[in-house]
């Protein structure tokens, strides 16, 4: 009986061989998910960039705002709602943007808007504050450069 039972090995793995397993896991983890998280910061920045560009979304419906109205609007949301004065309203040919969600940056902050601008005084200063939330910070993402 004693032959028998050792004839008939139990199948599976051993505790040496699970934890080897789990180990190369978490090691490869460790190099692929920092690189995953750079890369996706890397294309958030991006997304930002383009938000505020010249090129951008955004402004080009200031561009278009401004053909409507004959000036940039003093703040952003006048891209998306309509003026309440009645010579305004009549040239308002908005909205411009579908809500005020299409003015936040990938981190969920509102853009920041400012008419004329400090930088570009001849049109706005449009800046995300950037990853940290803080404005005023070194990875602000802006369409002037800071200096």
């Amino acid at each position: 009986m004693s032959r028998r039972s050792r004839s008939r090995r139990r199948g599976g793995f051993t505790l040496l061989e699970v934890l080897l397993v789990v180990g190369i896991i978490a090691l490869l983890a460790a190099f692929v998910v920092p690189s995953f998280m750079g890369t996706q910061r890397r294309a958030e920045v991006q997304i930002a960039q383009t938000m505020v560009d010249d090129g951008g979304h955004v402004a080009s419906q200031l561009r278009i705002f401004r053909l409507h109205m004959g000036r940039l609007p003093e703040e952003l949301k006048e891209l998306v709602e309509k003026p309440s004065d009645e010579d305004d309203a009549a040239k308002w040919g908005g909205p411009y943007l579908e809500s005020l969600d299409k003015l936040k940056d990938p981190w969920g902050s509102e853009l920041q808007y400012k008419c004329p601008g400090d930088t570009n005084e001849d049109s706005y200063d449009l800046w995300s504050i950037g990853p940290d939330r803080q404005d005023g910070t070194d990875d602000d993402i802006a369409n002037f450069k800071k200096g």
